[in-house]
């Protein structure tokens, strides 16, 4: 009995440790919002959107009217949810948003209207990822059908994400839009700031290694291959040595612009243009006029016998 005693104090000892060291970030016990349940709220939206690639069963013509309303309502209620967490949490956080734009204080912008203007975007949201998936299946051979993309495809699932993120971001709602692209790279291998601005028609092919930076502008049309990076140059600083944020970082590709594979695209000023093809394992710090070619010089191969 004694040793039971013994064990549970230790036990207490560790706990009121525990709690003494997370004082300064839990916001006086505001409950954060839940990785699970916004996660839940994007696979609900791609049901709305797209339904029957998750699940087994599709509605009839005569359900899909209170199929889709009550898919609706949940999404509505789930995300309110998460959307108060995020922004009650946010406004009494020690932690400082990096958009200094930003009114210091509390938000005071209501959960139910960020709800409804993200709710209102979802037809145009998916009349853009329509363009996607017609992108990926014009542009991939190997293609059998658009619902086998649907089903299979990594760059489909990313862009899809991205784009609700996306959206998210716009409404400036915190935490939700990048627990959502952390949560699809690691589905997928992709990491796509939810910042980024991508056009229509956008398509990653494989998509492994892929990586696009929060301050990209992507316009239409455009296809990436595997492993290509759209990243910064460098992180200028000012005189205090902080890193100066709020500026553009990341390039920008205009309309049908093809990357191939490994390739890497740098910095805020470097703009490619519009149906340039950049070839694998370029590395760009420079900007490219329209429809140029830029690949590498073919390395010399030199064969010799085994052994």
């Amino acid at each position: 009995m004694k040793n039971v005693r013994q064990h549970m104090n230790t036990l207490e000892a560790i706990a009121i440790s525990l709690i003494g060291t997370n004082t300064d970030t839990d916001s006086d016990g505001l409950n954060l919002p839940s990785v699970d349940g916004i996660v839940n709220v994007v696979q609900d939206v791609r049901e709305l959107l797209f339904p029957g690639y998750r699940k087994t069963r599709r509605p009839a013509p005569s359900e899909r009217l209170f199929e889709y309303t009550k898919l609706l309502r949940r999404i509505e209620a789930h995300l309110r949810l998460e959307i108060g967490r995020a922004v009650s949490h946010n406004s009494h956080s020690t932690l400082k948003l990096h958009d200094k734009s930003e009114p210091a204080g509390h938000d005071h912008r209501s959960s139910a209207t960020l709800c409804s203007q993200f709710l209102n975007a979802l037809p145009a949201l998916k009349a853009t990822l329509e363009t996607d998936l017609k992108a990926a299946f014009d542009g991939d051979p190997a293609a059998k059908t658009s619902d086998e993309i649907m089903l299979c495809y990594p760059g489909i699932e990313a862009i899809m994400v991205h784009r609700i993120a996306h959206q998210l971001y716009s409404l400036k709602i915190p935490y939700l839009p990048r627990i959502l692209s952390e949560w699809a790279h690691r589905e997928t291998g992709i990491d796509i700031h939810p910042g980024a601005a991508i056009g229509p028609r956008f398509f990653i092919d494989h998509g492994t290694g892929v990586v696009i930076g929060e301050t990209c502008v992507i316009g239409a049309g455009v296809t990436l291959y595997q492993g290509v990076t759209l990243g910064a140059w460098s992180f200028p600083r000012d005189e205090d040595g902080n890193l100066i944020r709020n500026e553009k970082r990341h390039p920008t590709l205009e309309d049908n612009v093809t990357v191939y594979s490994n390739a890497t695209i740098l910095g805020g000023s470097t703009i490619i243009g519009n149906g340039s093809l950049i070839g694998s394992s370029v590395t760009l710090s420079r900007s490219v006029p329209a429809n140029t070619i830029v690949t590498i010089d073919k390395p010399s191969l030199r064969f010799r016998e085994a052994g």
